[in-house]
């Protein structure tokens, strides 16, 4: 792994323009643009993604889901019982082992998902405008590099000096 940079220094750093911060803006801001799409079909942003995660096999259980959706359990268990209320969700006991719920989309709930994909290609694509096809291949690059430099520093979070 590589050394850490030397970009930010404690006297210039600059509120409104440093990575995190504009990261954190860009994850609001397609959070706003999808919720807003996908309200027609009464669903937020911490509904939709139980919901697609599902869709994709990515989720079999609250554990699972919950990791996919890095959210914790109890709240994927309160999105779950809104979820299983609107019927798009159920929940069975396990034949193997009944301390396992296994979760599942019901018919309503297969069809909200396939809608899903609709909304995310809209939504990031009016959020690249203007990007060429090589820039947006080369942000992703970027972006993977960052998390792969979390992933690989091994020691979890950053500790104070």
């Amino acid at each position: 792994m590589p050394p850490p940079a030397a970009f930010y220094r404690p006297d210039a750093l600059p509120a409104d323009q440093n990575v995190g911060y504009l990261m954190k803006r860009i994850v609001n801001g397609l959070g706003h643009d999808i919720d807003a799409l996908l309200a027609s079909q009464g669903l937020t942003h911490a509904q939709w993604m139980p919901i697609y995660k599902l869709h994709l096999g990515q989720g079999r259980t609250v554990a699972e889901l919950a990791a996919a959706c890095l959210m914790d359990a109890g709240a994927m268990t309160r999105t779950l019982d809104r979820l299983e209320r609107k019927g798009l969700v159920r929940r069975t006991r396990s034949a193997q082992d009944r301390r396992v719920v296994d979760l599942a989309l019901t018919p309503q709930g297969r069809a909200a998902a396939a809608g899903i994909p609709f909304v995310l290609c809209e939504v990031l694509n009016a959020r690249l405008a203007g990007f060429s096809r090589e820039e947006w291949q080369q942000l992703q690059s970027f972006l993977s590099r960052m998390l792969d430099n979390a992933a690989g520093s091994g020691a979890g979070p950053l500790t104070p000096r």
